[in-house]
């Protein structure tokens, strides 16, 4: 038996746009950059809720993960701005000076923000609890973007180094930001990294050059390796099944 269903769309006026666009976490508010001006709207109207001037054009914006605070970071004058959504009257400046800025994220707790520098030569971490301001300079990464991913419950944060020719993956300790754990690694030259949903396992995957996968647990020990074939272009794409007791690997031949 088929049941037919009349589904009925309704579209929002159309709202000029030609920058940097993101949905806040909850759904209720979309941000939007023009040149320097970020504009805030209600998601179920598109009415504008606040407009925020930042100082130059903006490279990267991103919502704190409780949908209270945005990001605004402009690379080139190594600046990034926060605004409050629930108080439009605050904001917070982080100038990285003379070290530049290469990428800016926020931490899971909503209230720090980790900035790469320039050349990869360290990541700070800033925090917005107090006038502190930088509390932390984390060892040179490999990545400004990727080889860098927090635990799912926020607790620690693995991250990509090369050094000597070596790959290796540093575990820190969200709570204090100290090392726990460094360990090296079997790839010839390491792309990205993802923690298991779990927190179980940490999944490394080689370059496009080399088709190899290899699960460690977060204190260093070799889990699982998989390596489909030699002499081809290797891994495309990493995805973890939700309990953990499987990854699909999609390579650059269209399989997986």
């Amino acid at each position: 038996e088929t049941v037919a269903r009349n589904w009925r769309m309704e579209f929002s006026d159309t709202c000029p746009f030609t920058g940097l666009l993101s949905w806040s976490p909850d759904g209720k508010m979309i941000a939007s950059i023009e040149t320097n001006l970020l504009t805030l709207r209600d998601a179920s109207n598109m009415l504008v809720l606040n407009v925020f001037s930042n100082l130059k054009g903006v490279d990267r914006i991103q919502w704190s993960s409780d949908s209270k605070y945005i990001l605004c970071a402009t690379y080139e004058t190594g600046v990034v701005q926060v605004w409050s959504v629930e108080d439009p009257t605050w904001f917070c400046k982080i100038n990285e000076g003379p070290a530049g800025l290469a990428f800016s994220r926020w931490a899971p707790d909503a209230r720090s923000i980790l900035n790469t520098n320039d050349f990869n030569v360290r990541i700070s971490v800033w925090t917005l609890c107090s006038d502190s301001g930088s509390i932390a300079g984390l060892h040179p990464p490999k990545f400004s973007e990727q080889g860098l991913d927090f635990s799912a419950d926020g607790r620690f944060l693995a991250v990509a180094e090369r050094r000597d020719c070596k790959d290796h993956i540093r575990v820190y300790d969200t709570a204090t930001w100290s090392a726990v754990n460094r360990f090296a690694v079997e790839t010839g030259d390491l792309v990205d990294l993802k923690w298991a949903p779990d927190d179980s396992f940490i999944g490394v995957w080689d370059s496009p050059l080399e088709y190899l996968f290899l699960a460690y647990s977060p204190d260093g020990r070799a889990i699982g390796r998989y390596k489909a074939y030699d002499g081809a272009l290797g891994i495309k794409s990493v995805r973890w099944c939700p309990n953990s007791q499987l990854v699909a690997v999609g390579s650059h031949d269209q399989k997986a």
